[in-house]
């Protein structure tokens, strides 16, 4: 059965947005233990891109597969993980890539809820299970998305200027005492780095 990749975002209701976000069925991760570990003999490039020995994976349903199986441990080493066994992934900075976002907002209660598409087709609503977080510096930052098993999306740079604009249009001083932040889903995420 051929892939079928979800539509497109803006074109979505948020009740249709956290559906698709929810539909996404994930191996259970949490539950293995396995005995092996070895080397996978991969790397996820910072422009998202993967690789096997060098070269590139190009089956968006392979790099999808692999991402369902991907966890990053309390030593920021990302791992794939079968029951079977474990191996070690090289990446480069983030494992996954944020590249587009929608705003909407909950109609029971007025709070916006910001929806990020993924590389790999997933959709994560940010919140406080999936954390928004800037690092490096006010001149140059860099914006992070947690998405599950401690592994986290880095916003592309089209999504960052998405989230900017939208941070304008809700809080157009800069000069506030925490500048430029969002909200989503009831937590407020501050845009620029901490100092």
């Amino acid at each position: 059965m051929p892939y079928e990749p979800p539509p497109e975002l803006a074109g979505l209701s948020l009740s249709e947005i956290a559906a698709l976000a929810q539909s996404r069925r994930l191996p259970p991760l949490e539950q293995w233990n396995p005995a092996h570990s070895g080397e996978s003999h991969m790397r996820i490039t910072a422009d998202g891109s993967w690789l096997h020995e060098g070269s590139p994976i190009t089956r968006p349903a392979m790099v999808r597969a692999f991402a369902s199986l991907l966890l990053r441990d309390e030593d920021g080493q990302h791992w794939l993980v079968t029951p079977h066994e474990r191996l070690a992934i090289a990446v480069d900075d983030a494992a996954l890539v944020a590249i587009d976002m929608e705003v909407r907002h909950d109609p029971a209660t007025g709070e916006a809820v910001l929806a990020f598409r993924l590389n790999t087709d997933d959709v994560v609503l940010c919140g406080p299970d999936h954390p928004l977080r800037v690092a490096g510096t006010a001149e140059l930052p860099a914006f992070y998305l947690a998405v599950r098993h401690g592994i986290e999306a880095r916003l592309n740079r089209s999504t960052y200027g998405q989230l900017i604009a939208h941070a304008l249009e809700v809080s157009p001083a800069a000069d506030q005492p925490h500048g430029l932040a969002v909200e989503s889903r009831g937590a407020r995420f501050p845009l620029v780095p901490a100092p």
